[in-house]
């Protein structure tokens, strides 16, 4: 048996020297990179300051209004400064991202800005990013901090409150529906960042409220067409919900097809709830099918590069940089449409 772990930790090993010495291009031979050393950087890797970078974007998926306006976000960031960026796109896979990011990894870009799909799936790649001394930006969603650090194997974490998020929609509700409502809950994509404290969030503000009572909770992946099957599903076995809150607006436009398919009046009889902030939403709290949508910024391209900037001058980054958003209901949907603040 000891034999057989020496044997296993001795091709765990060799991995580690093949994946850095051929895959990587010898673990810091990148135009990031702080020298050629093949083991690598064992401390989180140094920036040098240059007029314009060689950026790789790893998305985990372009399936979504949010999702298009992130990756043109960060295409138009790079064009204005004059920096090239390679744009990856993961469908929605922990494995496909994992081998996206070893491919930029293998293009030697200057920094990676990634968007993991989920908090612990492309943790291996994240690593060997660092193992080839190309600093790390995760964007809109976190890693695991039991895993790996910002500060320590990343750079950063830019991204939104999703507790409180979650919070200022439970708060609407609580509002709105006098403190007693039967919600069904569409949850975001499992082990994502968003969808673990958008639902910790929401479920804490509304624990204190005994008349708040969560009677179905189910993933529907972000996505609309998903959605919209399982709230047909959860409709049969609970005709008498008076509220849906959805992690985000693409589950809640799903939502509210179901709603109206079954013969409900979403807005009127049973209240909608979600968070993203994107066109579809605001229409429908224009027409009063939809209650509230807590704005959660895809915008990232310009504080990207700008924290990009700051880490190559020495500055001190915090661990996680918070982005701003806005919470819109039927006072100020309208305003927001028009001023092209939904994507």
């Amino acid at each position: 048996m000891k034999r057989n772990k020496l044997a296993q930790a001795s091709l765990s090993a060799l991995m580690g020297i093949v994946i850095c010495g051929v895959l990587l291009a010898g673990c810091g031979g990148g135009s990031g990179s702080t020298g050629s050393n093949v083991s690598g950087c064992t401390t989180l890797p140094k920036l040098a300051k240059k007029a314009h970078y060689k950026v790789g974007f790893s998305q985990e998926v372009t399936d979504s209004p949010w999702r298009v306006t992130e990756t043109s976000s960060i295409k138009d960031e790079a064009t204005k400064r004059g920096d090239q960026v390679i744009v990856t796109d993961a469908q929605n896979s922990d494995s496909k991202q994992v081998s996206d990011i070893q491919s930029l990894i293998a293009q030697h870009p200057d920094v990676l800005i990634i968007a993991p799909l989920t908090e612990k799936g492309e943790v291996s790649a994240i690593k060997q990013a660092k193992a080839a001394c190309i600093p790390v930006i995760l964007v809109d969603r976190d890693a695991d901090h039991s895993i790996i650090q910002p500060g320590k194997d990343y750079v950063t974490f830019i991204g939104s409150d999703f507790v409180q998020q979650g919070k200022r929609a439970a708060d609407w509700l609580i509002q709105a529906t006098h403190g007693k409502a039967k919600i069904i809950e569409l949850e975001g994509t499992t082990g994502s960042t968003p969808a673990n404290l958008r639902k910790k969030g929401f479920n804490d503000e509304i624990a204190s409220n005994s008349g708040m009572q969560i009677i179905a909770s189910q993933d529907a992946n972000f996505e609309r067409a998903t959605a919209l099957k399982t709230m047909q599903t959860l409709l049969q076995s609970h005709p008498d919900v008076t509220a849906v809150y959805a992690h985000n607006d693409e589950m809640a436009m799903g939502a509210i097809q179901a709603l109206k398919a079954a013969g409900k009046h979403p807005g009127k009889d049973v209240l909608v709830c979600s968070i993203d902030g994107e066109n579809d939403a605001l229409k429908a709290i224009m027409s009063g099918e939809e209650g509230t949508s807590v704005q959660s910024n895809p915008r990232f391209g310009p504080i990207s590069f700008d924290t990009i900037d700051k880490y190559a001058s020495g500055q001190s980054i915090e661990p996680w940089i918070v982005i701003k958003d806005n919470q819109y209901t039927k006072e100020n949907a309208t305003q927001a449409f028009n001023q092209g603040l939904g994507f």
